[in-house]
């Protein structure tokens, strides 16, 4: 019993506390600089107009800091699109390393892409699929242990779709915005060091919810044996 507690304890410290250091290191620099020239939105206009990327909008957004392919736009929640802050700053270049990589067409971002768009097709079926399996084993056996692994099926595309997105994200914070942070000297030596910390945050969002979809993936799979 103790040995399945201790389990329990770090599944859930590993799926929560990458996404707990993540928004404390974003909060923590996200303080208004006076000796910043502009905010989070100027600095990706700035970085996209130097990159000759005029094709891409820089937009405010309620829903998440992220860049938009359908809509070729960079998106920043308020405090971000408006603050002059090292977080807000930091966080646009590494949105504007998304646009970079839409623009060059690099093939693991198309890929992500795609996956997420199956993804996001086949995640409306899902919970039909999960809800009739119990009704389904009351009626054919057979035909509910399909519908479950309908949803194993569609459930694997969410994880496919979260692996894909790390190395993505990796690249648009150290193989994007920091080599720009750092040919453009924008930061003392001291916020250059803050700001690879924002990058690693900002890379590791996806982190919680890949393990999360692992852990649910695995949850299903062990019942589909049965």
């Amino acid at each position: 019993m103790m040995l399945y507690l201790v389990l329990i304890v770090i599944v859930l410290a590993i799926m929560y506390l990458p996404g707990f250091w993540v928004k404390s290191v974003l909060k923590k620099h996200n303080h208004e600089r006076s000796d910043f020239p502009g905010n989070g939105a100027d600095m990706a206009r700035h970085l996209l107009q130097k990159l000759n990327i005029d094709d891409v909008k820089v937009e405010i957004t309620e829903h998440g800091d992220h860049y938009d392919p359908q809509d070729k736009a960079v998106r920043l929640t308020k405090d971000k699109f408006e603050g002059r802050s090292l977080t807000g700053v930091v966080v646009a270049a590494h949105e504007v390393g998304h646009a970079i990589q839409h623009h060059n067409n690099e093939s693991l971002f198309t890929l992500r892409g795609g996956l997420a768009r199956l993804s996001w097709i086949v995640s409306k079926a899902a919970p039909v699929f999960l809800a009739a399996t119990p009704l389904l084993i009351w009626i054919n056996p057979a035909l509910s242990r399909w519908t479950l692994i309908a949803a194993v099926g569609s459930m694997l595309i969410g994880v496919l779709v979260n692996l894909a997105t790390l190395p993505v994200e990796w690249d648009a914070s150290f193989g994007k915005a920091l080599p720009m942070l750092e040919e453009g000297q924008y930061f003392s030596q001291s916020d250059m060091g803050s700001a690879r910390h924002i990058l690693t945050a900002a890379a590791m969002t996806y982190v919680a919810a890949s393990l999360a979809s692992l852990l649910n993936l695995g949850v299903l799979a062990r019942l589909l044996r049965r």
